[in-house]
């Protein structure tokens, strides 16, 4: 009885939570460069003499789904797209580093290349400094050349953003959804990552398979849920029985 009980309360609990994660996959099915996350349950037995029988449900694993998302060309100077595995390197306001494949950037005010949450692009010697009235070509290998249409087309080296590829399992996503490695380390620059300027990567969540996973997590906190009421059921059955004798 404690078992079933404690099974289903707190699994019901933890649906609820994935269900919460299905839900903010599919808010961002249309989101530059997103991640779906993905859950996973199982039952863990309490280690308690005075509680042998009770066990929970837990949430045993918070994976994040790291296959690319499809290319979209955009034809925007600005836009860039990762090929295949890598992140674009970001500066967060206490000087640290994130990772993000949303390539959608802009140039504020200060001439400072930027995300368009305002976060600016890392590149080989900080932060990107765009010069004013001139003409943006990024590279393959993340260079960032300006042009000046009023010398004579002069290009011009501005820097080489900051490409990087560590393993994925060493990656942890971050509140507002950008990825770290863990215990806050910095990732090495890699040669191998490419960009294709132009193009934006959209979100890798597959909205029917989203959609397949809430009608069957919904189904599985009803089963639970009856679980309880049949525990309730079950024990009021018994003490009637109990009192009756």
């Amino acid at each position: 009885m404690d078992r079933m009980l404690y099974i289903a309360m707190t699994g019901a609990k933890h649906t609820l939570g994935q269900q919460d994660a299905v839900a903010h996959n599919l808010a961002n099915a249309n989101s530059t460069g997103f991640r779906a996350e993905m859950h996973k349950l199982r039952a863990v037995e309490v280690k308690s003499n005075a509680l042998p029988s009770r066990a929970f449900v837990v949430d045993a694993s918070i994976a994040n789904d790291f296959t690319p998302g499809p290319l979209m060309a955009t034809g925007r100077n600005f836009d860039v797209a990762l090929e295949g595995k890598g992140w674009l390197t970001v500066q967060m306001p206490d000087g640290s580093e994130a990772y993000t494949r949303d390539g959608s950037l802009e140039v504020s005010a200060n001439g400072i290349l930027q995300t368009r949450s305002g976060l600016p692009v890392v590149g080989d010697g900080g932060p990107i400094a765009i010069p004013p009235d001139t003409e943006i070509v990024i590279g393959r290998d993340g260079t960032i050349s300006a042009i000046d249409p009023n010398a004579n087309a002069v290009v011009n080296q501005v820097a080489r953003m900051k490409l990087v590829n560590p393993p994925e399992q060493e990656l942890v996503r971050g509140e507002d959804g950008l990825f770290r490695l863990q215990g806050g380390g910095i990732a090495p620059l890699d040669e191998a990552v490419q960009v294709a300027g132009g193009y934006l990567e959209g979100s890798n969540v597959n909205v029917v398979d989203q959609l397949v996973q809430m009608i069957s997590l919904s189904r599985q906190f009803e089963m639970q849920t009856r679980m309880l009421q049949n525990a309730q059921t079950n024990d009021e059955a018994a003490s009637r029985i109990i009192g009756n004798r």
